[in-house]
């Protein structure tokens, strides 16, 4: 549960669970987005847009936000106000538009390794804000030992790339864009509460969607279908779990772990992907797939395990004397 302002500094004892709490929500919200392709797929398949799929996950999983306590309404400086308005351009908006169109001009396999790419480049973009958080040398070999673990497990026995520059350039963006929010988180929630910046980013997502269906693809729902369970089923999983639960835990694991260890996990996506496409779409597995399974986990294990710095937004997470956590 969420606990009130705290008036001392957490225990190493106290740190080490709230780490060890924060590694498994992140497993839990990588293992349930590495299924959302399924849920997606059968919306798609009942006629839904993937900019209405996104529309309708973001504005019930705002609308649920309002459940729960700390209804405040603006950030304290129009900076910050401003910085969350980024979070929902690039954690929602531009993150899924850009995913979902690669898809349309790329091959899912091409697309699924550009947008795992998304601890590399947000290990890049940390290292050049915040120099004194460069990666460690057996880091880097980690995450590079991971990274290629993680293409095994795509390809799955199929070395078939076909090369898109439109749409690998997409993949990449999404793969940007998610980076981008998860470090933009890192200095807000040394400010906010966790539920108070998810539900502003499911806000500013749906704002910032606005523009698209007035230029691009105006919004349009058959409300015959919402009465296919499969429809209302898998919209309300993807709003209430993929997006409104996930989102928080997300949040909240950047706030303790920080942005590089928490985004590393990503590498792991395809291996949940892999498993939920086995059990219920009964793909084959084969041993290049458990092999680059194997990688990824050996890889996160040695980057978790490496001798690294004391992250300042460890410290702040810690430490800070307001704001609320679980």
């Amino acid at each position: 549960m969420f606990n009130g302002t705290k008036a001392m500094k957490d225990t190493p004892s106290k740190l080490h669970s709230r780490e060890i709490l924060a590694f498994a929500a992140t497993l839990l919200v990588i293992a349930v987005w590495g299924e959302t392709f399924v849920s997606s797929k059968i919306l798609l398949q009942h006629g839904m847009a993937p900019s209405d799929i996104f529309f309708c996950r973001f504005l019930l999983a705002y609308l649920c936000m309002w459940i729960l306590p700390d209804r405040r309404l603006f950030a304290s400086s129009l900076k910050d106000e401003g910085r969350l308005a980024i979070a929902g351009l690039f954690g929602g908006t531009l993150y899924f538009l850009t995913e979902n169109t690669a898809l349309q001009y790329s091959t899912a396999s091409n697309v699924a390794i550009l947008v795992s790419s998304t601890p590399v480049i947000t290990a890049v973009l940390v290292s050049i804000v915040h120099k004194e958080q460069r990666l460690s040398l057996v880091q880097v070999g980690a995450s590079a030992l991971s990274f290629i673990g993680m293409v095994l497990v795509v390809l799955n026995g199929k070395f078939i790339l076909h090369l898109s520059p439109k749409g690998d350039a997409l993949a990449l963006g999404a793969a940007l864009s998610w980076s981008i929010y998860s470090l933009n988180l890192q200095d807000l929630r040394k400010k906010y509460d966790v539920r108070f910046i998810t539900r502003k980013v499911f806000f500013y997502g749906i704002v910032t969607l606005l523009p698209y269906f007035l230029i691009v693809k105006p919004f349009s729902l058959d409300i015959q279908a919402l009465s296919h369970p499969a429809v209302w089923g898998n919209l309300l999983y993807l709003g209430l779990v993929a997006s409104m639960l996930c989102y928080v835990l997300w949040n909240w694991s950047i706030g303790i772990l920080g942005t590089v260890r928490t985004s590393n996990m990503l590498y792991s996506q395809p291996f949940f992907t892999m498993l939920v496409a086995f059990i219920i779409l009964g793909e084959r597995i084969t041993w290049m797939a458990v092999a680059g399974a194997s990688l990824i986990i050996a890889g996160m294990v040695i980057f978790e395990r490496s001798p690294k710095r004391v992250l300042p937004e460890q410290n702040e997470s810690r430490s800070r004397e307001d704001g609320t956590d679980f």
